[in-house]
């Protein structure tokens, strides 16, 4: 009777369908009562053990696996089980969540189970093989520029220690003149003034100025920090050309995929080298893949479209329209509504790296000449610069998928067209407003 119970309620979608508790040591699976007489069991975490689990879950006739996104130890059951042909499905630990009853390791599994068998846990984008493995570099690489940042802290201190005001006089002490002084230093240079010789002819700085900054106070302890702290960024620099040339090798395996373009690749907005910049074409490449320039998009340029590319994939159809697409980014309006009540209507929180990316181009674009800094800077004005972020973010996102989706090639209008567009706009719905009250709005001469 019990059983029975269990089982009526919710219809069953999902009649083979298998629930996984990932762990870091063990793995619990259970499966639907019928099929084994040993509906839950136990893998260990090795490599051997899981390949028995996706032989095991085939043998009893599972076609579909649900599992938690714990950590980063579902990495390998998940590619492991996909390999086998089996239909993975990571769910989202806020879906499932709320287990009912005690909390072990065997609930959560027969509870992950019967959420997946009605239907209730929606999978979590997962691109393909070929783009999850361009993904996994181009994150390999924003670690190893994290890491070289701190070493560039560590110089900047070391130089602070010996009370040489380099920070002071150049923009940046890993540019040319920054990095030639520093050498010379831990070559073993002393003298300001051969120091200074080494300045770039487009240093702002005079090099008198210079001179007087880099009159310092040399220990031994604080320069062998500095030579120690600039081995590291030398190191790491090395391991970002080496990861540079994987990441062409894998788009150019992507690109050849695909058919070349029809038309020619469009000429660069601009020809300034953006910082940390990768070290080969990008956008050539990535013309082939896609088929359109993202790079005309005010507020990408080459690498955040090769990150949004490795990101969210080639085939954004997952995504019915760009509705869905901005609310999976969390950039959308929330939409909390009780008896009629709008709750809330904040954005949720979000570590979606695409997210903070955009977020960051729509910061730089507010400070440019276009019809998305006009928005921007429109909305900064009225709402605040945070929610002016996330609006400008979001039609960035928008632009990108009707780019990826439809093909769309983007035409910036201008900040003066948008501005008028604005104003009809305005025009128009204060004439609509007069009018339901009996009045007529009349231009006032000598005023545009």
């Amino acid at each position: 009777m019990k059983k029975s119970a269990a089982q009526s309620g919710l219809p069953i979608i999902n009649e083979r369908a298998a629930g996984i508790d990932i762990g870091s040591r063990f793995h619990v699976v259970a499966i639907p009562s019928g099929l084994s007489e040993e509906p839950i069991r136990t893998f260990q975490a090795f490599t051997g053990d899981i390949e028995k689990m996706a032989t095991w879950l085939i043998d009893v006739g599972i076609q579909t696996v649900a599992m938690e996104s714990t950590g980063v130890y579902w990495i390998p059951v998940y590619e492991i089980l996909e390999t086998h042909g089996l239909h993975v499905i990571l769910a989202n630990a806020r879906d499932a969540r709320a287990v009912p009853g005690r909390k072990t390791d065997v609930n959560d599994a027969q509870w992950i189970q019967r959420l997946h068998a009605c239907g209730l846990l929606r999978a979590s984008f997962q691109p393909d093989r070929a783009i999850s493995a361009l993904r996994s570099y181009l994150r390999l690489r924003e670690r190893h520029l994290d890491y070289a940042a701190a070493h560039i802290q560590h110089m900047q201190k070391a130089l602070t220690h010996m009370n040489l005001q380099l920070h002071h006089v150049v923009s940046d002490i890993t540019g040319v003149t920054g990095m030639r002084i520093i050498r010379a230093i831990v070559a073993g240079e002393r003298d300001a003034s051969r120091l200074a010789s080494l300045r770039d002819t487009r240093c702002k700085s005079s090099e008198q100025t210079i001179h007087d900054a880099l009159i310092g106070n040399y220990q031994p302890e604080h320069v062998f920090a500095l030579t120690q702290a600039l081995a590291m960024y030398d190191a790491y620099q090395e391991q970002l050309l080496i990861c540079d040339q994987q990441i062409a090798r894998s788009l150019s395996s992507l690109s050849l995929q695909q058919p070349p373009p029809t038309e020619p690749l469009p000429k660069a907005r601009h020809n300034t080298r953006q910082p940390n910049a990768l070290a080969f074409e990008v956008r050539p490449l990535l013309y082939q893949l896609v088929g359109v320039d993202l790079t005309q998009i005010h507020g990408i340029g080459p690498y955040l479209a090769l990150r949004l590319v490795a990101e969210c994939g080639t085939d954004l159809s997952r995504w019915p329209t760009a509705h869905h697409f901005t609310s999976w980014l969390t950039l959308a309006p929330g939409c909390r509504i009780s008896g009629g009540k709008v709750l809330s209507a904040h954005t949720r929180k979000t570590k979606n790296r695409v997210t903070a990316h955009l977020r960051l181009a729509a910061v730089t674009i507010g400070r440019t000449s276009t019809a998305l800094g006009a928005f921007y800077r429109r909305l900064s004005a009225r709402i605040g610069k945070a929610k002016a972020v996330t609006a400008t973010a979001r039609k960035i996102a928008i632009l990108f998928y009707n780019a990826m989706r439809f093909g769309m090639a983007y035409q910036d209008p201008g900040a003066d067209h948008y501005e008028q567009k604005y104003r009809e706009r305005v025009l128009k719905s204060l004439h609509r407003r007069a009018a339901e009250f009996g009045f007529s709005l009349l231009p006032v001469e000598g005023v545009s």
